[in-house]
């Protein structure tokens, strides 16, 4: 395998073109079809960028998608979506309300993944908002138990990894932002996760950020994936004197980039980042990426950061001879 292969998490800002049609299109002035049109101009361009700054393994950007479980929930049946809610300082989200027995109505999000792929020879990742998530973030008022609702969207989700993969993704990645909310649900976390993975030979990857790793660490490897995704500049690495005590038994996304600052992140910096992860993970099993999604960022920040790690990641790989 090919050493410090570069990738990202999954979102990308939109472009003000888009931001514009999708705030028609909630009114009601802009149809579905120009709205779509757009939103494939915008995933094409962002495959176009990536390739042309070298990324490894792309990401289609979520052009299409508002919040990541709204969007989810809005392609299953049993769910009504609620007026708006505040995930963090001024963020806001509908939040989905599961009123009935959970059903898939087909595949969500395969059609995208097929778009993004037909525009590039390179990887491009399929991505799921896991079970966990989708639960936690979602009023239930049909299952009344967190794990019943969990489980129900873990079956669901499988089924949607398995049609990612037979769409021809390598990569399936399952979304846990909410992964370290309740320290005691963890296990119902690692049992839903694994339904979604089961079974499947792409290589699998689970994406959290933001939590309190350290309470959380001791389930790193238990975790039913091939890789863990994790921020990782935004806490100063502080993780790394604990895998190199704990050895993670894992590949790992190695979060290098801060997508919650506007500082476009120096290369040199990006690569003191690398190299200190060097010190406790091998070329192959470490992939660089930003902490999370950058849709936060705009167009100018994102495209920065992204130009940066990329040309920090080549820096480093020529250093150690991995060309």
């Amino acid at each position: 395998m090919k050493a410090l292969l570069t990738t990202s998490v999954g979102s990308f800002p939109k472009p003000e073109y888009l931001s514009r049609a999708r705030t028609k299109s909630s009114r009601g002035d802009l149809s579905k079809e120009a709205l779509r049109e757009l939103e494939e101009k915008a995933t094409a361009e962002w495959i176009q960028f990536q390739e042309d700054i070298g990324i490894d393994i792309l990401v289609d950007g979520e052009q299409y998608r508002g919040d990541m479980a709204t969007y989810f929930a809005e392609n299953i049946e049993g769910t009504e979506i609620s007026g708006l809610v505040r995930s963090y300082g001024n963020r806001y989200y509908k939040k989905p309300i599961i009123t009935d027995e959970l059903r898939l109505r087909g595949p969500i999000s395969v059609d995208w993944f097929k778009f993004a792929q037909a525009h590039t020879d390179r990887p491009v990742k399929g991505m799921i908002t896991g079970p966990y998530t989708m639960m936690d973030w979602s009023f239930d008022e049909y299952y009344g138990s967190r794990a019943d609702a969990c489980l129900a969207f873990a079956k669901l989700l499988h089924e949607e990894a398995r049609a990612l993969e037979a769409a021809g993704a390598k990569v399936v990645q399952v979304d846990e932002p909410a992964l370290s909310t309740r320290f005691d649900e963890l296990p119902l976390l690692v049992k839903a996760v694994g339904i979604v993975t089961k079974g499947l030979q792409a290589n699998t990857v689970l994406h959290t950020c933001y939590g309190n790793y350290s309470d959380i660490f001791a389930y790193f490897n238990k975790l039913p994936v091939d890789q863990l995704d994790l921020e990782m500049s935004n806490s100063g690495l502080d993780l790394l004197d604990r895998f190199k005590r704990e050895p993670l038994k894992k590949e790992i996304a190695f979060g290098v980039i801060d997508v919650h600052s506007h500082v476009i992140e120096p290369e040199a910096l990006i690569r003191e980042r690398i190299e200190k992860a060097l010190t406790i993970f091998s070329p192959t099993q470490l992939f660089i990426d930003p902490d999370c999604g950058l849709k936060t960022r705009s167009l100018e920040e994102a495209q920065a950061k992204l130009r940066n790690m990329v040309a920090a990641t080549r820096a480093v790989r020529t250093a150690h001879g991995w060309t």
